[in-house]
């Protein structure tokens, strides 16, 4: 038999992507090897969204190279951010030892290379072929099926928001939403292979069906998929400020399979930077979104996205990026050193004059800020009973996760996979916390 094997790298919509390629190249005969060196098909699902991923794609694709001169009937298929949706002429000569180039989530030139079909346009080919799942029934990889406790499911393609510092407008194409059929007809396939926890993905989520007016809202969609019997818990990120909606925010509220956790980035805490990273909102209208927030979800995590950097941030407006973390005290913040993006407005319009080490030491400081928020916050559990959903077993420990998305370990020689059981939290740390199952 035939083998593929797959190398991902970037975010949770490029996991998802991933799954699908090799769930319809499973359909195709072929099955999963963990070793390059083994594979008749190598697919490398690149992120270019900081420069470091971007280098670390070329690095591998580079490391290829002996393995296609070695063995010339190696198909190597270069996907994601790196491709784009745009003209490929320049990668294809850079790299003339691919086979085939393809752009985020459309497996469909794979797919066409490898049976020889005709290659459709990627607008024909999401519709057409949805990720190319000839079996609705192979929405996920032999391996993990049965296995695989929580999924995720791409609602939105692209953005079109243009925030002036992300490349993802120029690599994923315009906004598009998916039809809501194919995700209810998605998620019901991923509960029937055992998965008990969806997470929806957009890179503005809020949007989904903003450019299609006959498709439901996002708050509309969740209560879809609420219906959905074995589906135990619905998440979804990316959110943006200016879209989350007092509809949407009432429906997490009431639906008790969404979970009460919000991941919306502020990105920067000074209102010039914001403005010239076209966010569309200021410090202030964060604030009063975040207490928004809290106050109809009670107990709710939030989780945000800060970028330190910026081109012409001085140390001033660092400054307010600091202080606003430390008066919100969110549960979780996903901290950046900016990063030129070729292409992007800010790497046309704006210099890129903060130096590395400056970047580094606000990236340290914001990092040491929210270590003391993210234990101050987590120790609130402490002896607390709270329902965990058990994902894997690593090493001697369980790994679940609680409504707020915490992460719990718990010792235990019984199967929890899948299962949520109440757990008393006996120790907690910044990051993760551990406890004991509570027995009737």
């Amino acid at each position: 038999m035939k083998r593929y094997h797959i190398w991902t790298e970037g975010c949770q919509m490029n996991v998802a992507d991933s799954q699908r390629v090799a769930s319809a190249l499973e359909h195709l005969g072929f099955s999963a090897t963990s070793e390059a060196e083994e594979a008749d098909i190598i697919v490398l699902n690149t992120c270019v969204v900081r420069q470091s991923a971007e280098d670390k794609a070329y690095g591998r694709l580079h490391s290829l190279r002996p393995l296609k001169e070695k063995n010339p009937a190696l198909v190597i298929n270069l996907m994601g951010c790196l491709v784009g949706v745009r003209n490929h002429e320049a990668l294809k000569k850079r790299f003339p030892f691919v086979d085939v180039f393809s752009p985020p989530s459309d497996p469909t030139p794979l797919i066409a290379f490898l049976t020889q079909s005709e290659v459709r346009s990627l607008e024909e080919s999401a519709t057409a072929t949805r990720y190319a799942i000839m079996d609705e029934e192979l929405a996920l990889p032999q391996a993990e099926r049965g296995n695989l406790v929580s999924a995720y499911i791409p609602v939105v393609y692209g953005c079109s928001h243009a925030c002036t510092f992300c490349i993802i407008p120029y690599r994923r194409g315009v906004e598009r939403s998916r039809p809501p059929a194919d995700i209810l007809n998605e998620a019901r396939s991923l509960v029937r292979q055992g998965v008990k926890e969806i997470t929806l993905l957009g890179q503005i989520v809020d949007r989904y069906g903003k450019d299609r007016p006959e498709y439901p809202s996002l708050a509309g969609l969740l209560i879809r998929l609420s219906e959905i019997e074995g589906l135990e818990r619905i998440r979804f990120l990316t959110s943006h400020p200016n879209w989350m909606t007092e509809e949407l925010l009432d429906t997490v509220a009431r639906l008790p399979k969404v979970m009460p956790h919000i991941e919306v980035p502020v990105q920067a805490g000074d209102d010039e930077v914001l403005a010239n990273m076209h966010r569309g909102y200021t410090a202030e209208d964060y604030r009063r979104l975040v207490a928004r927030i809290r106050a109809r979800i009670p107990g709710v995590s939030i989780a945000t996205d800060i970028i330190v950097g910026f081109p012409g941030e001085t140390e001033a407006q660092f400054m307010h990026t600091y202080e606003l973390l430390a008066e919100l005290k969110l549960d979780v913040a996903h901290l950046a050193r900016y990063s030129t993006r070729p292409g992007t407005v800010a790497a046309r319009r704006m210099e890129d004059n903060v130096t590395e080490e400056e970047k580094l030491r606000r990236f340290r400081l914001l990092e040491e800020l929210q270590e003391k928020i993210a234990t101050e916050i987590n120790q609130a559990y402490l002896g607390q009973t709270t329902p965990v959903l058990f994902e894997e077993k690593v090493k001697r420990r369980w790994k679940g996760r609680t409504p707020t998305n915490k992460l719990v370990f718990v010792e235990s020689e019984a199967d929890l996979r899948g299962q949520i059981l109440p757990v008393k939290i006996t120790w907690t740390g910044p990051w993760s916390m551990i406890g004991n199952l509570v027995t009737p």
